[in-house]
């Protein structure tokens, strides 16, 4: 029949991406490939004290912020270090010892410090179409502005302290600014990074411009993988689909050892060497 749509005819479907995706990918598409598509998934590497560090405080900072204003205080804060803290991954008692009381004053500190009313989502997970993508993630916490609009704020432990060019070249909180906008149905162009351990806070004001520029590179990220993804369904080769991207990061990478290039490219780390001196 003249006229009639051919497959060839019809629009690709929306890809769904998240932000720890899309670094996966464009960091190293073996180690995508080892964490999202094998299975039985390779074994990972140990744990690592920097992780368990962040991971503590985002978990003490989800309680805090989903306890009513009232409730909530420094010190009890700071407790609650004490019943999430690990172990995980530190040299010996002692380094654990002293990074947690270290993370007990980060978040006493950014407590006290830190004016926020009731959020509009902790730990919210948003997904939306925009544009040839689905952007999706759960973001650490999204304030009211005095606006009213929503504002993105994902916390940071590491020992870099963000500035407002990591700000407004995440990728991951541009994606998160377009999702939320969406899904709260607010306006959403404010991007926050927040460093508890040296009280900062780096922002961004994005515009239409510039989250159209991060939509946009998610987009030929996203159709690329899910076209490998396609392929390897298909009986492509993995390692031509998936090919390795040996560098410094290789050190710290939780394939490292069913990865004979990245061992070769950098040597192994401690699983304490990433924390802050």
């Amino acid at each position: 029949m003249s006229g009639q749509l051919t497959l060839a005819d019809m629009p690709l479907p929306l890809v769904k991406v998240t932000p720890a995706r899309l670094a996966s990918w464009e960091g190293c598409r073996r180690r995508y490939r080892m964490t999202y598509l094998d299975r039985p998934t390779p074994p990972r590497g140990g744990a690592w004290a920097h992780a368990t560090l962040g991971a503590v405080v985002h978990v003490v900072l989800r309680a805090v912020y989903e306890t009513p204003t009232a409730r909530r205080s420094p010190e009890a804060a700071a407790r609650r270090v004490d019943t999430a803290w690990s172990d995980e991954g530190f040299r010996d008692d002692a380094q654990a010892a002293e990074y947690r009381a270290r993370a007990r004053e980060w978040v006493a500190r950014y407590v006290a410090d830190t004016e926020v009313g009731e959020p509009l989502g902790v730990e919210r997970w948003v997904a939306a179409p925009v544009g040839d993508i689905v952007a999706e993630g759960r973001v650490d916490r999204i304030d009211a502005g005095d606006d009213g609009a929503a504002v993105i704020v994902d916390y940071k432990t590491g020992r870099h302290v963000p500035t407002a060019d990591d700000a407004r070249d995440s990728r991951a909180l541009a994606l998160y600014a377009l999702a939320a906008g969406r899904t709260l149905r607010r306006r959403c162009r404010r991007v926050e990074l927040h460093h508890p351990p040296s009280g900062t806070v780096a922002v961004a004001e994005h515009d239409e411009t510039s989250l159209a520029r991060h939509r946009r590179a998610a987009e030929v990220s996203g159709r690329a993988m899910a076209d490998a993804t396609d392929a390897l369904a298909g009986g492509g080769d993995p390692e031509a689909l998936f090919p390795p991207s040996p560098g410094p990061g290789c050190a710290r990478c939780d394939f490292r050892r069913s990865c004979p290039e990245g061992r070769a490219a950098s040597p192994s780390l401690r699983s304490w060497a990433l924390l802050a001196p």
